[in-house]
């Protein structure tokens, strides 16, 4: 299922970090020019988002605009 980026909402959001690391670093690649601005627009808390990454050793690095 592909999501297309400003029709979203919390439930659209994978579940398994992985999935999710992916997800995210996908729609920051294509979409969004920051983490914030993606956390925004899905209607989650940026903390919970870099919570779940940090868990499997991911973390945000904002002039790359990706986890790594």
């Amino acid at each position: 299922m592909y999501i297309i980026a400003g029709m979203n909402d919390m439930k659209t959001l994978p579940k398994d970090p992985v999935i999710l690391l992916s997800f995210i670093n996908t729609q920051l690649r294509d979409f969004y020019p920051s983490l914030e601005e993606l956390c925004r627009d899905y209607r989650v808390d940026i903390h919970n988002i870099t919570g779940i990454l940090k868990s499997i050793d991911y973390q945000y690095n904002r002039d790359l605009n990706q986890f790594k």
